[in-house]
């Protein structure tokens, strides 16, 4: 069975293009086969910064003939007395049949002409032909390119086209403008490392490698020296890493982005050790680190693997000659030196006055147009983070230590690292205040809030962290929305959403009794004051976007079931919504107390009588937060012992509820609703059932506000009328 080769050879891609380009034809390249009915036995997708390729083996020759059923005009229009219309016949024509292979059959909407067409099945090299094209206009990515005269996108030149069934080179071509390049069998070598023969293949006479069959392309290039199968490369520098930090006495710091990136900017690697002055290493390591990975995309190398503490030396994944290593690194310490010696530079200038003493520079920053500047947005947060420590009862050292975090959290902004290094905020606010004698409290929670940095990210450990970054990123949410700058679809350039996120999983994980639902109107009542032409609807925005959050964490982080979420927030319910607000604690506990209770079975015990009782109450109007049945039902109305029964059972039911309530403890309101079931259910459906819908009004209110409180003691937990039956 024939296998199929396709390399598209290009410039150097940018890296991130390399691994996006792969997933995506890992993607469509299957899907596209299965359209066509090209069954195969594997498909590998390859990537290196110059290139893209697939190997498909095992396909067949050409696809199986298969039947098609073509429904036509209808048979009143398509014959008239026994005798094909001109109808008939141009339909015929058209599916390319005689008259005789027309069949009538009946349809629901009358009878209709039918044709069972033979279609045979199209040769592979045909349909690969016509597939190269859309496989290649169909990839996206940031920043495509024109080059040439002609229209084509790419995010750079295509240079070389390789289309191989088995030893047969497709013909395909891609124009553009006067720029032409047509398929062959020829690929290209490492730019350096690969000797071209003589005389030299390819376009432009320089570093062809013929490849004589689809399957050998692999091997082909490994001896042109380039390792197009990308998980190879990665696990080769991985390795040399790793052996090139032990060789010098220490531990590679090896970050998987890094790796990542890494990977798609060489061919052929090649691990170079440099070496930098020792005087560097009295700069913060988290500087060095960002000097060496994020500008240079360098490795560092540790003392310890469970320490920060580095070595002055770095690793360089080279794409060059490795007889040339010398020069190489020579030429990495020089850049490495250069940038060490500004930071050096900046760290020892911003350590000549205390963190405090940059305040008033914030003055000249600008957070956003419209509301003002960075230091404008320092008094809103310290306004703010006030709020929380009021509502939390905070107060004392703890209370100080919030209010000076709050305070100093942003100066380091304007200090001369983070200019140049802008990575480096929170991390160097945290050595600066420590170095002008502030208390570790203090210097850690600058540090702690602006985390988390992005999903999966550490959160603040320390109570003052976790203060200031809920302050900090509630004026940000508050602050844009009252702009009227919602997130719409994919587009969130405030990061609204991952602030909404931070501040929930922060109150989670701490476990802080955060009224959020009490903090938004405090905090929009402080913003709409100082901008009374702010929207009316800004607080009930901001509801509904952390309402929606939490909504999406339950059930994407938290792996609660979609109804079971809106069992616990509420559909259209105002007050359950406000109470997932008001204690997004208890909130996330009745979640996850749900689903616990649905994988063990035990939800189904009293789901049925609850869920039939909170649908048909909805029919009465009892209040929702009533509990207590002496003041909701009256007993002289009832004409059946299982109503006695019932009602007996929710007064017993009554501290069990508000216990439930007062500890949380869930278990102990379902136990108590297992045991009533049974007599929910003979009210019911047993021997003294009732109608609920009685005739007398009087009557029919009365046990409809029974139900209504089995509902509303129910709800304590959750709505039971948003729960799907299992």
């Amino acid at each position: 069975m024939p296998n199929f080769l396709l390399e598209l050879g290009t410039e150097e891609l940018p890296a991130s293009f390399v691994t996006g380009s792969a997933q995506q034809w890992q993607r469509l390249v299957p899907a596209t086969l299965v359209e066509e009915s090209l069954t195969n036995d594997s498909i590998n997708v390859y990537a290196t910064p110059r290139r893209l390729a697939v190997l498909v083996k095992g396909l067949p020759v050409q696809q199986l003939d298969r039947e098609e059923e073509v429904k036509g005009p209808p048979a009143s229009s398509a014959f008239k007395d026994g005798k094909p219309t001109k109808a008939a016949e141009g339909f015929a024509k058209k599916q390319g049949v005689e008259i005789d292979a027309l069949e009538v059959r009946a349809t629901d909407k009358g009878d209709f002409v039918f044709v069972l067409k033979k279609i045979p099945g199209r040769m592979t090299a045909d349909i690969l032909t016509e597939l190269v094209p859309q496989w290649i206009n169909k990839l996206e990515g940031k920043r495509f390119m024109r080059w040439a005269d002609g229209d084509l996108k790419f995010p750079r030149p295509i240079r070389s086209l390789v289309a191989l069934l088995d030893d047969t080179v497709l013909p395909i071509t891609l124009v553009s403008g006067s720029d032409t390049v047509k398929s062959d069998r020829i690929s290209q070598g490492h730019r350096v490392l690969y000797t071209p023969p003589t005389p030299p293949l390819g376009k432009g006479g320089t570093g062809g490698v013929s490849i004589p069959q689809a399957e050998d392309y692999v091997e082909c290039l490994r001896a042109a020296c380039v390792e197009v199968d990308r998980t190879q490369r990665k696990n080769q520098i991985k390795a040399q890493v790793e052996a090139a930090a032990t060789k010098q006495g220490g531990y590679a710091a090896i970050t998987e982005d890094l790796l990542e990136e890494v990977t798609d900017l060489v061919e052929w690697p090649n691990a170079v050790v440099g070496k930098f002055d020792e005087e560097f290493l009295i700069l913060p390591p988290e500087v060095i680190t960002t000097i060496i990975v994020t500008n240079q995309r360098y490795f560092p190398i540790l003392k310890s693997p469970d320490y920060p503490e580095l070595l002055p030396y770095f690793i360089t994944i080279s794409n060059g000659d490795p007889a040339k290593a010398a020069i190489i690194a020579a030429g990495n310490e020089r850049v490495v030196r250069a940038r060490l010696a500004d930071g050096q530079f900046f760290y020892k200038a911003d350590l000549v006055k205390p963190l405090e003493d940059y305040l008033p520079k914030l003055a000249t920053v600008t957070f956003q147009e419209d509301l003002g500047t960075v230091r404008a947005k320092v008094d809103r947060l310290c306004k703010i983070a006030s709020l929380l420590v009021t509502q939390l009862q905070i107060t004392g050292e703890q209370q100080a230590y919030i209010a000076r975090s709050a305070l100093l959290c942003k100066a380091d902004l304007v200090t001369q690292m983070v200019y140049e290094l802008p990575e480096m905020q929170g991390i160097m606010g945290q050595k600066y205040a420590l170095a002008s004698g502030e208390s570790e409290e203090v210097a850690t929670a600058i540090f702690e809030h602006y985390l988390p940095k992005g999903a999966g990210d550490n959160l603040p450990q320390t109570l003052t962290g976790q203060i200031v970054a809920i302050a900090d990123k509630l004026d940000t949410l508050v602050s844009i929305f009252g702009l009227g700058m919602l997130p719409t679809g994919s587009s969130d350039p405030f990061a609204l959403r991952r602030a909404a996120n931070a501040i929930i999983n922060i109150i989670w994980a701490a476990q802080l009794p955060v009224n959020l639902h009490e903090l938004l109107a405090e905090v929009v009542a402080e913003f709409t004051a100082a901008r009374p032409q702010t929207s009316a609807e800004l607080l009930d925005q901001l509801y509904e976007f952390f309402l929606q959050r939490i909504r999406t964490l339950l059930q994407e982080e938290k792996n609660v079931d979609y109804d079971l979420v809106n069992a616990v927030l509420g559909e259209n319910d105002p007050e359950y919504t406000e109470r997932a607000l008001r204690d997004l604690l208890d909130a996330l506990e009745r979640a996850l107390f749900l689903q616990q209770i649905r994988n063990n079975q035990t939800l189904d015990l009293i789901y049925e009588t609850v869920n039939r009782s909170t649908r048909l109450a909805a029919q009465g109007d009892l209040d929702k937060i009533e509990l207590e049945p002496k003041t909701a039902v009256k007993p002289d109305l009832f004409q059946k012992s299982s109503e006695q029964a019932f009602y007996d059972a929710v007064v017993q039911l009554v501290p069990q509820t508000l216990l439930s309530k007062q500890t949380r403890n869930y278990q102990q309101l379902v136990d108590s609703l297992t045991e009533i079931a049974p007599t929910v259910s003979n009210f019911f459906d047993g021997p003294e059932s009732v109608l609920v819908m009685d005739s007398d009004a009087e009557i029919k209110q009365n046990r409809l506000n029974l139900l209504g409180l089995l509902r509303n003691h129910a709800r304590v937990l959750a709505d039971f009328g948003a729960i799907v039956k299992s």
